[in-house]
């Protein structure tokens, strides 16, 4: 079987990042044969330092009809995930992009439109999916052990950010330039497995964004969620760029106990019968269901970037199942979306979201970005690296 030959569009951090494993043989049947950014400087350097055969582009165009590859790997700003993939998609073209999908669910909605227009493989760059722990606790969950989900707690402010950070670019913690702050920049891979692992969406959200409450830039920097599930599960959502030391631990509890993650480790605490169970036949005062602390297996390794990378090429050759499915990229992004857009309108939020008013309330954001900063947005080189 021949390799698939893949081509990287935007080789900043994250570009070089992908560009590095594909040279070294990393993955299995593929091979890198072409990049494309509009600055001749960073594509020339992946040429002339990582890997001396593959062709260099600086007309998008010019690297779709070039003929040279099979698929490509979208490593640029946010706003650019959606056009480029669409365009691959039109020259048949399969496609892995980078997280989060994009900036608003409405031009998302249209990239995974095309996507099932074209028939071609399409993924999302959700490497946390490989990740044991997650994959282990979304097992428990889908198998039953933890019976019906009633409340989620997520507090992940591990995501400390110094001024001289935001300073570091123009583009960053800007409307214009990224669409957002912590929650599009930082949270995207825990907003996409806060849904992944329990199957479940929000019906309606109450958020809290504060915008540069802890630094001088125009996003949202601390946010603190509630969400509301058509079981009568309770979710909260909190995440920061401003505490030392920060925190990441979830918590779900379910009809059946209690699970942790964190400091990389995973807890269960089960019941030995269902709460609603005991509940029904217990005619005590304050007694409570018998709680067991088990220790749960975690196996494998988490494989990362090369572990989706791997599997969009097995799924290209072979049909593999896809770990991250590209048209799921829509999910965390509208969990995103819906926290800022309830903040915006200082109410509730019901989900689906009306994709049409949070791009109205988006445009009006980026008009108000900061005049210097916008013109300092270079689009291709500013990925950062997760």
């Amino acid at each position: 079987m021949n390799d698939v030959r893949v081509g990287i569009i935007g080789v900043g951090s994250m570009g070089t990042q992908h560009a590095k494993y594909l040279s070294t043989k990393e993955i299995t049947g593929a091979k890198l044969t072409a990049v494309f950014d509009q600055s001749e400087d960073h594509a020339n350097w992946i040429k002339e330092n990582i890997c001396h055969e593959v062709a260099v582009f600086y007309d998008c165009e010019a690297f779709f009809q070039s003929g040279l590859i099979d698929a490509v790997i979208i490593a640029t700003p946010h706003y650019d995930h959606s056009k480029y993939a669409i365009q691959a998609f039109n020259h048949g073209l399969h496609v892995l992009s980078e997280k989060p999908a994009g900036v608003y669910t409405k031009q998302v909605r249209e990239m995974n439109e095309a996507a099932s227009n074209s028939g071609k493989v399409y993924s999302m760059m959700y490497n946390q999916r490989t990740n044991p722990l997650y994959v282990k606790l979304r097992d428990l969950i889908h198998s039953g052990e933890l019976g019906e989900i009633r409340r989620m707690n997520w507090l992940i402010t591990n995501w400390y950010r110094s001024q001289s950070y935001y300073d570091s670019g123009g583009w960053r913690a800007t409307w214009a330039g990224e669409g957002g702050g912590v929650l599009i920049n930082q949270c995207p891979h825990q907003l996409d497995l806060w849904q992944w692992i329990t199957g479940m969406m929000p019906t309606r959200m109450r958020a809290f964004c504060y915008f540069g409450k802890h630094r001088n830039i125009e996003v949202e920097d601390d946010v603190t969620a509630f969400a509301e599930y058509e079981n009568g599960a309770t979710g909260v959502f909190i995440t920061s760029t401003g505490e030392a030391p920060g925190t990441n631990r979830l918590e779900i509890a379910g009809d059946q106990g209690k699970v942790v993650i964190e400091d990389g480790k995973l807890s269960f605490w089960r019941l030995r019968v269902p709460e609603s169970q005991f509940n029904e036949e217990y005619k005590g005062g304050f007694g409570s269901p018998e709680c067991w602390k088990c220790d749960i297996p975690v196996l494998g390794e988490e494989t990362g970037h090369q572990g989706i990378t791997q599997n969009f090429v097995d799924a290209i050759q072979s049909k593999t199942s896809l770990i991250a499915p590209g048209e799921e990229g829509i999910k965390g992004l509208m969990l995103s979306n819906a926290m800022q857009l309830s903040t915006w309108l200082d109410n509730w939020v019901d989900l689906p979201i009306d994709e049409d008013l949070y791009f109205q309330q988006l445009q009006a954001k980026i008009k108000s970005s900061t005049v210097e900063k916008k013109n300092k947005i270079t689009r291709l080189d500013v990925k950062e690296t997760h």
